[in-house]
């Protein structure tokens, strides 16, 4: 019969097995406080490439540590580490074989930061979802969508990536103005409150407060007055809807001719800025 341990002896292992598990814990949490101070960084918030790197090999040093940690505490158990490693070989192959989901998971989430199609702070749309990319990980892509919910999307289930480069849609409102100058002055004026109540009635969809960018006139003499909106990609209804019912029954008031066709609501994506080689180090604004 094999001899019982000595009590002192079971008493150190304990002690060992919870000195590695309370170490593992900290030096976990110590890589994750790490991570966020990088990704709050000046480097990190300039190259967006940066968080997105550093947010998968977050997730990597944080599982390879669990990992190490418990073939240490296994070791304590009389489990040698070749074992351990050759035994989690195979399981990992058999569970790589039943899992591909898994497996696809991992390579679509490399793909996807290798690949540039989306960096941590981009305005994207994945899977149907559309928000800001908080988190690229190994299983999941983390987006935070309008109403400020956490969507968790599985990376195999990425096929189609749409980046919004300057991070919303811009909505372009054109109302035509008729009349007289003081009939102008007044529709000006009833547009102007109308938007800023907009503003205040939908500040979720709104992403900066609207602008009225001023008179415009066609070639045709048609002369009309142009407000921008800056909104969350597919959130378009309140303008559709209430903006544009709103202006058309305020300006009724004015001028009974008026109809709906007198207001027109187009979209468009905003590019960013490029520098061209031989210019400064500020950017050339593309068409507005």
């Amino acid at each position: 019969m094999r001899p019982l341990l000595p009590q002192s002896h079971v008493v150190l292992r304990i002690i060992v097995i919870l000195a590695i598990a309370g170490g593992v814990h900290l030096l976990v949490r110590l890589v994750r406080r790490l991570g966020q101070r990088v990704m709050a960084s000046r480097v990190s918030t300039t190259f967006s490439k940066a968080r997105t790197v550093t947010s998968l090999s977050v997730s990597i040093v944080v599982f390879a540590m669990y990992f190490i940690a418990v073939g240490l505490v296994l070791k304590e158990f009389g489990i040698s580490l070749t074992a351990y490693l050759a035994s989690a070989s195979i399981i990992g192959l058999a569970v790589g074989f039943g899992s591909q989901g898994l497996v696809q998971d991992v390579v679509t989430g490399l793909t996807v930061i290798f690949s540039d199609l989306c960096d941590v702070g981009d305005m994207v749309e994945i899977a149907g979802q559309t928000g800001i990319v908080q988190k690229v990980g190994i299983r999941f892509t983390v987006l935070t969508n309008f109403m400020g919910a956490e969507v968790f999307i599985p990376n195999r289930t990425i096929t189609n990536v749409v980046r919004y480069e300057r991070g919303y849609v811009r909505a372009i409102a054109d109302i035509n103005l008729l009349g007289d100058s003081v009939k102008v002055k007044q529709i000006e004026d009833r547009v102007r409150s109308i938007v800023e109540a907009t503003y205040e009635q939908f500040p979720g969809i709104l992403i900066t407060p609207p602008t009225i960018e001023g008179r415009f006139k066609t070639s045709s003499g048609k002369e009309f007055l142009r407000v921008k909106f800056r909104i969350w990609p597919g959130q378009g209804g309140p303008l559709e809807g209430g903006f544009k019912r709103e202006v058309v029954e305020s300006l009724k008031e004015i001028d009974s001719s008026y109809s709906d066709w007198m207001v027109v609501l187009t979209y468009e994506v905003e590019k960013k800025p490029v520098s061209l080689p031989g210019t400064s180090k500020h950017s050339i604004k593309l068409k507005q």
